[in-house]
C-alpha cells in the first residue's frame, strides 16, 4: 500500500488484474503529416475497446466514451484498479455493458508509432496538435463516431481534452479533464520538463539518440524526477516518517521505473507539450464540463491561480479544486476515482439528452 500511495498514472501505470475484458486494433494512417513538415509512409494508433456501440434510429453510435492517458502512459493505464474497480464495473458510472470505451494508446506511447520503433532520435517531431488529430481521426474516420458521449482526460489527456472541446466543439456531449491547466507549459511545469531531458541528453551514453544501451544514469535522474513531480507531500509524510524509509523507497522505485523507460521515447513524451496553449480560445467550448484539480499536485499547483481565472470564461464548466488530504494523490489524484466519481455522476447527468 506505501508504494501505491505514489504512484500516479501519468507514468507508467498498470492494468489491474480484474479490469474488464478489451479488444483491441491498430488504426493505420497513410502518409501523415506532422505540424513540423515532416512525414511518415504509416502511423500507427493502437487501442483498446470495452463494450458494444450502441446505434441510434439514424445508425450513429450514441454511447462511445473517449478515455486519453497521461504522459508515458498508455490506453490500458486507465484500467489501473483505482480508476477502472470503480468505474468500470457493472453498474458502475462506466460501466462496458452500457457505454463503448475507447482507449488509444497515444502517438508516441504504448504501441502506437514511437521513436524506439526504429527512427529514434529521427522520429517526427510530434506535439499535442498531432497527437489530438490522429485521437479525432482514430474516433471519426476508423470507428465511425460522429459525436461521443464523454471525453475524460487525465493529465496530459486532461490537456487534449481541452484541445477538443476548442477543436471540435461538437465532438463530445460532455468532457472531463483531470489535472492540467489550459495555459502555456511555463514556469515549474516546464522547468522539471526541461531538466528530466537535459538529464538525458547530457547522459554520454545518449550519443545523440543512437545509444547502443539505454543512458542510465541521465534516465535515474529522470526517473527521480519524475517521483517528486507526481508525488503527494502529505500521503508521503505519513508512510515514509523516517528518512531510512525515503531512502529504501527511492532506490527500489527509481531503478524499477528508469528499466522501463526508452530514452527517446521519453523525450519526445514530455516535450510534446511545447506548443500547447489553448487559453486564447476558452470561449469557443460549448459543451458540458466538469473540470478537476487537486490542491497538493505539484505539476499544477493552485497557488497560480490560473484555473480560477479561465473557469471564469468557461459558460458551460463547472470547476472543482479537490484539498489536499491523506486520502489525495498529489497529480495521481486523476486516476483515483473514488474522489471524484460523484462529479462524474454529476456531469453525465446533467449532459443528458433531453
Amino acid at each position: 500500500m506505501r508504494i501505491l500511495v505514489l504512484l500516479t498514472a501519468l507514468f507508467f501505470a498498470t492494468a489491474a488484474a480484474a479490469a474488464p475484458p478489451t479488444q483491441e486494433g491498430d488504426f493505420r494512417i497513410r502518409d501523415f503529416r506532422f505540424r513540423t513538415g515532416e512525414t511518415l509512409p504509416e502511423l500507427r494508433i493502437h487501442y483498446y475497446t470495452a463494450g458494444t456501440p450502441r446505434r441510434d434510429a439514424r445508425g450513429k453510435i450514441t454511447n462511445a466514451v473517449l478515455l486519453l492517458h497521461g504522459t508515458g502512459g498508455n490506453g490500458r493505464s486507465l484500467l489501473a484498479p483505482q480508476f477502472a474497480d470503480v468505474l468500470m464495473v457493472p453498474g458502475g458510472l462506466l460501466d462496458p455493458a452500457k457505454y463503448f470505451v475507447i482507449l488509444p494508446d497515444g502517438l508516441g506511447h504504448g504501441q502506437s508509432s514511437k521513436p524506439s520503433d526504429g527512427l529514434r532520435a529521427r522520429f517526427p517531431k510530434y506535439d499535442y496538435a498531432d497527437m489530438v488529430e490522429t485521437e479525432h481521426r482514430l474516433v471519426t474516420e476508423h470507428l465511425g463516431i460522429e459525436r461521443l458521449r464523454l471525453i475524460l482526460g487525465t493529465s496530459m489527456g486532461c490537456m487534449h481534452a481541452f484541445m477538443w472541446a476548442e477543436q471540435w466543439p461538437n465532438a463530445a456531449q460532455a468532457l472531463m479533464p483531470l489535472a492540467c491547466l489550459p495555459a502555456e507549459i511555463a514556469g515549474r511545469n516546464r522547468l522539471w520538463r526541461k531538466m528530466a531531458i537535459d538529464a538525458v541528453t547530457s547522459d554520454p551514453a545518449y550519443r545523440g539518440g543512437d545509444y547502443t544501451t539505454q543512458p542510465a544514469q541521465g534516465l535515474r535522474t529522470a526517473a527521480g524526477l519524475l517521483m517528486v513531480a507526481g508525488a503527494a507531500p502529505l500521503p508521503m509524510q505519513i508512510s515514509y516518517p523516517k528518512r531510512e524509509a525515503v531512502d529504501r523507497y527511492f532506490e527500489e522505485q527509481v531503478a524499477a521505473r528508469a528499466r522501463g523507460m526508452d530514452a527517446n521515447d521519453f523525450i519526445y513524451q514530455v516535450d510534446a507539450s511545447r506548443t500547447y496553449d489553448p487559453s486564447k480560445d476558452l470561449e469557443k467550448i460549448t459543451a458540458p464540463m466538469t473540470w478537476i484539480n487537486s490542491a497538493d499536485d505539484f505539476i499544477n499547483p493552485p497557488e497560480l491561480g490560473i484555473a480560477e481565472a479561465a473557469a471564469k470564461r468557461l459558460k458551460t464548466t463547472r470547476f472543482k479544486l479537490l484539498p489536499a488530504t491523506p486520502e489525495t494523490r498529489g497529480h495521481g489524484s486523476h486516476t483515483w476515482a473514488n474522489l471524484w466519481k460523484d462529479d462524474l455522476a454529476d456531469l453525465l447527468k446533467r449532459s443528458e439528452r433531453k
